[in-house]
């Protein structure tokens, strides 16, 4: 079967699993997602979720985030990998935002990506779903599932994203994104995963993948 009759039945399968896809992480306002995203880096969406209202409750807008100190915002997110990186580049992403954008969250990669913390995935997703502008935010999940279904070469999440940009339509990449990391979640582990088994594996992953998973 060719990639492109793969990904067109994918994308109906994940449509009919997933119809609705809420965003993972709670947010109220555009600057609490850009924060919640850069903070999910090696930790659960669950752990962002449980830290941020506090944090949230004390400021949840770039004027107001600059003015914490970084110790109040790190005693916050204590809980999250890697937080007290995270929470000096939260802390200094809000002057940022304050100084070069007057407090305004900016829709364009290059903006998001200058910002401290920001990385590709993480406007990627604030673009898609904040500014509902097309994006394909290639995460762990994504990244190993379309090597799984051999819609990617496995080799880097770059390459991965370029890949399934041409694979799928333009306007189904911000809805797949989530759908996919929801199917992943749901059933398609990173770990001890039976291939055979799987809804879509089982019929997308070649005898070499499947033999190679199972040996894991």
């Amino acid at each position: 079967m060719k990639r492109s009759e793969k990904a067109d039945l994918i994308a109906s399968m994940l449509e009919e699993l997933y119809p609705e896809t809420p965003v993972p992480l709670d947010h109220t306002n555009t600057f609490e997602l850009l924060v919640a995203v850069l903070m999910s880096a090696q930790t659960t969406d669950l752990k962002v979720n449980e830290v941020t209202p506090a944090l949230f409750a004390k400021a949840n807008t770039p004027q107001k985030m600059a003015n914490l100190p970084v110790e109040t915002i790190l005693n916050d997110i204590r809980q999250v990998g890697l937080a007290p990186t995270k929470a000096r580049n939260i802390r200094r992403l809000s002057e940022l935002l304050v100084e070069r954008h007057g407090g305004i969250i900016p829709d364009t990669f290059e903006a998001l990506e200058a910002l401290p913390g920001v990385g590709h995935k993480t406007a990627g997703v604030v673009l898609a779903q904040a500014f509902d502008i097309p994006a394909f935010p290639i995460d762990t999940h994504i990244h190993r599932l379309a090597a799984r279904w051999g819609l990617s070469n496995d080799t880097t999440v770059e390459r991965t994203e370029k890949d399934l940009k041409a694979l799928f339509p333009k306007h189904l990449w911000n809805k797949l994104h989530l759908q996919i990391i929801f199917f992943g979640r749901e059933y398609c582990p990173a770990r001890r995963h039976d291939l055979t088994q799987c809804p879509i594996c089982s019929w997308t992953a070649t005898k070499k993948r499947i033999a190679e998973e199972a040996r894991r």
